[in-house]
């Protein structure tokens, strides 16, 4: 179960240092950047994967592309909804991310839809709606406007990253190989990027897109151990992940960082754990 925790931990420490990237003066952009160097390496070095494997006809190399622009830009956009939103509903709308692959395999793909399937898209439909809800009358309607696209932001785009991986593994392409590659192409982009920006890079940044690596790789290789360990039951590490995070992040925006939620956020907060229990597969008992 510590594989679980670490995981869980690894996953809001990453939204805590995000959280507090503006009042240490980090430049979010350099530390990404360097957290991708970081994660890349540590995927080498963990998995060993074999990037030459990729070199075949069936790789759908516009994915790992898509991948390489995606988790950069989807990456920032998160760290923008922490500091605008707090880590309570950021984390929420990025867990709640797992439901638009659902929606896309229903609409897209013609699978067919069970009722604890849909029940949960419509609960998280309905969670997303709550956690959108901004009636602070103290916001103008320019920064609740930019608070509100900074979190659909994150929901689309995580989901969308999930169906691009999900797409890797339906071609055939090794995950470590993939989750290499996309990391170097992910990094090799927002260096560029800042290359052309003309960066001037701090101590403090670097130092924190280090940490910020370990914690991004750790949330990955412990959330993959958790499945190792328990292998017959996935479900209980997929509904334990994302609740885990939901709750110990509002634990720690609420409880450490005061972020304030109005009753509509927090009933969110609830739906989106319903949403992601109404998931979990109901056992059949034999007559």
């Amino acid at each position: 179960m510590y594989t679980l925790i670490i995981s869980i931990a690894c996953s809001v420490a990453v939204s805590v240092l995000l959280k507090l990237a503006r009042r240490k003066s980090i430049h979010i952009d350099q530390a990404i950047a360097v957290n991708y160097l970081v994660a890349a390496s540590l995927c080498l070095l963990i998995f060993q994967p074999s990037p030459t494997s990729l070199v075949s006809p069936s790789t759908p190399w516009w994915v790992l592309g898509a991948l390489g622009v995606l988790l950069p830009t989807i990456f920032l956009a998160m760290a923008g909804a922490v500091r605008h939103a707090g880590i309570v509903l950021s984390d929420a709308a990025q867990r709640l991310s797992l439901f638009i692959p659902l929606i896309a395999a229903f609409v897209l793909f013609g699978e067919t839809a069970t009722t604890g399937k849909l029940a949960g898209i419509s609960l998280a439909l309905v969670a997303l709606a709550c956690l959108l809800s901004r009636k602070n009358t103290q916001t103008s309607t320019g920064e609740t406007g930019k608070t509100v696209s900074l979190l659909l932001a994150v929901w689309l785009g995580y989901g969308t990253i999930d169906i691009l991986f999900k797409q890797l593994a339906k071609s055939g392409a090794a995950f470590s190989s993939s989750l290499f590659v996309a990391f170097a192409l992910a990094g090799i982009l927002i260096f560029l990027f800042l290359l052309t920006r003309r960066t001037v890079w701090t101590r403090r940044s670097l130092v924190a897109g280090l940490v910020l690596g370990v914690l991004n790789f750790g949330n990955i290789y412990f959330y993959i151990r958790a499945h190792q360990v328990f292998p017959q039951n996935p479900t209980l590490v997929f509904s334990a992940m994302n609740i885990g995070v939901i709750s110990l992040g509002t634990v720690v925006g609420a409880g450490m960082f005061k972020e304030k939620l109005s009753w509509v956020n927090a009933l969110g907060i609830a739906l989106a754990v319903a949403a992601i229990v109404a998931l979990i597969p109901r056992e059949t008992v034999s007559p």
